[in-house]
């Protein structure tokens, strides 16, 4: 009997999927553990392996198509089954479910409504220009290139693409009449194209929007002198053995002072404060569709290489979108450090369901005063964000004094 295969809830906040890529097509023979499609989720692009043996009768949703999670994914069964009257027979079953959880319980949690699709009213590769009456033309990129390279006024040309849409073969059948008007040239083109929002950008825009708009944030900032963090990261990688970098120094630096501030450690959990015995340090990584934070767990009993090296191989799985869900689930505490970027000061949105994040700017060559004498020196700006529900000035405060103190005198991470 054939069976069906649901789209599957690949994350804990995943509410739909969207096939990035089929490595099987309808006909083709399936095994139990084969590689049988590409989902990509609000947080990676996993592989999805069947756990069927058949044919591969029916494919539900289509590569580069959103479908909700538990959705009919694909039909896998003996060649010849009758497909329709299995989908009428899902499409039923769903129908009576969803009757059934109609009535909402007492105490259900209602999620953020999900953000809408944008509309797509043209293909991607569709430029669409606006003409001096106030109409639209719409053309292909190549067809625009090439009558601007025979400077050809597309008001004049006759699209016979879709939807009237001016494609190659137009330009290049294109002959001026001579009643035609003279070609003004333009000084420039209106244009734009739209692009949908990916999974991962869906699930940053409810996340952050949800924080910043329900969480009452507020902000600590202050100043590091990096000198003696500059000498002593200069000393351990001039030894050959290991190489740290400023990250790495910073995210051992955050789990100690987390260590001696357990108020600061902690998540908002509904009406309740949950005081986090561990240090789980989430690690804001920027990847091409936005931002994932991976997490170094049990960060305050690990030396700078171990963080190193774990903060490197979270990166290569998060830029080749290799990242497991556990590997971004149970943060504390996050940072989001854009120094690298030449960024000296900013502020982060507060990552739920934590109660801080951490913003580290560039470090920069200054004049800063010593001893009443100016002299030069090298500052980092540091902000910590606040949800003020759980986490109060004072305890942020405190807690920024004390990471300053290790971060100026680094020699106290190692002892």
């Amino acid at each position: 009997m054939a069976e069906i295969v649901r789209m599957p809830k690949l994350s804990d906040t995943m509410t739909e999927g969207v096939v990035a890529e089929w490595h099987k097509k309808v006909g083709d023979e399936v095994s139990e553990g084969d590689l049988l499609a590409e989902i990509e989720t609000d947080k990676a692009t996993m592989e999805f392996e069947s756990f069927y043996d058949g044919v591969l009768l029916h494919i539900g949703v289509e590569k580069g198509e959103a479908a909700p999670v538990n959705s009919v994914l694909a039909i896998i069964g003996k060649k010849g089954e009758d497909v329709k009257s299995i989908l009428a027979d899902s499409k039923t079953t769903v129908e009576d479910n969803k009757e059934e959880k109609e009535t909402p319980k007492k105490e259900q949690k209602i999620e953020p409504t999900p953000i809408p699709e944008p509309v797509k009213e043209q293909p991607k590769e569709t430029i669409s220009i606006e003409t001096a009456d106030g109409g639209r033309i719409f053309v292909s990129p190549l067809a625009k290139k090439m009558a601007e390279e025979r400077n050809i006024n597309l008001t004049l040309v006759n699209g016979t693409g879709e939807n009237g849409r001016i494609v190659k073969r137009d330009i290049e059948n294109y002959t001026p009449s001579s009643a035609s008007p003279a070609f003004n040239a333009h000084v420039g083109t209106e244009s734009y194209t739209d692009e949908p929002f990916s999974q991962m950008r869906k699930a940053i825009a409810r996340t952050l929007s949800t924080s910043k708009f329900t969480a009452p944030h507020f902000y600590l900032k202050m100043e590091v002198n990096m000198d003696n963090a500059i000498k002593a990261r200069k000393a351990i990688n001039a030894k050959g053995d290991v190489k740290i970098s400023f990250n790495d120094m910073i995210v051992k630096a955050v789990a100690m002072a987390l260590r001696k501030h357990p108020k600061v450690n902690v998540d908002c959990i509904d009406n309740a404060i949950r005081y986090n015995h561990h240090i789980h340090i989430g690690v804001a990584v920027a990847v091409p569709d936005g931002l994932v934070v991976p997490v170094i767990k049990f960060a305050d009993t690990k030396g700078f290489a171990q963080i190193g090296a774990e903060v490197k191989e979270m990166v290569v799985k998060a830029k080749t979108k290799k990242l497991m869900p556990e590997d971004m689930q149970g943060g504390t505490f996050a940072i989001s450090n854009l120094g690298m970027f030449g960024i000296e000061d900013f502020t982060s949105i507060v990552n739920p369901p934590n109660g801080c994040i951490l913003s580290v700017g560039a470090i920069k060559e200054t004049a800063i005063v010593k001893n009443g004498e100016l002299i030069p020196g090298n500052v980092m700006k540091l902000s910590l964000s606040c949800d003020h529900r759980v986490v109060d000035g004072a305890t942020g405060s405190e807690f920024l004094q004390t990471l300053k103190e290790y971060l100026e005198n680094p020699v106290m991470m190692i002892v």
